[in-house]
Formats: C-alpha cells, structure tokens, sequence
C-alpha cells in the first residue's frame, strides 16, 4: 500500500478517490509503567515508556488505516494524517491514522 502525506503520488495519477480510510487505536497506560513514568518526570529527560507506548499506538492506527484502505480496493491512501486525543479523563490515548483511499492509473 502507497502512503502519501501529499494530494498525489509522484509519477502515478489518481483514476479514483474511494473515500475515507481510517484506523484507530485506544490505548491505556500500565500501572507499573506509571510509577517509572512518574520518578522520570521528576529527575527529567526522555519518558521512554510512553514514547513507546505512543510509537506502537501509531503503528497499530496506521495498520488498521491501511487495512480498512484494502477492503475499499484502494492502491494508495493519500493526504495521510495522524491526531492523538486524551480519552476517559487522561487514563487512555486515542491515536487516529485517516487519508482518504485512491485507486491509482
């Protein structure tokens, strides 16, 4: 699958647009993984454990993006965009992968 955070892709033209694709992912932090989260941003410095957390959260919304792009019969999902949003009162995460669904020339 081509992803493409422009309108286009370089050297193919668009034959049809197909919709929305999207992918989403709601994640909640571990317990254990707080309190090491919480003595880091005291002392300061990269939080790994949530930088974790956050690539793996994107990752799983882009996979499911590009799955949900397969079933419309799309070739390339472009103008790709990626938002994050606090969910249940900072106990979770959304990530959301969303372009829209093109079927190239």
């Amino acid at each position: 699958m081509i992803l493409s955070t422009t309108f286009e892709v370089n050297g193919r033209s668009i034959a049809a647009h197909l919709g929305l694709a999207r992918g989403n992912v709601v994640r909640s932090r571990f317990f254990g993984r707080d309190i090491i989260a919480g003595i880091r941003m005291v002392i300061g410095g990269e939080i790994h454990e949530y930088t974790k957390l956050l690539a793996e959260s994107r990752e799983q919304a882009l996979d499911r993006m590009i799955e949900n792009a397969r079933v419309m019969g799309a070739d390339a999902v472009i103008g790709v965009r990626m938002d994050a949003t606090d969910a249940g009162r900072g106990l979770a995460t959304e990530v959301l992968a969303y372009g829209t669904a093109v079927k190239l020339a």
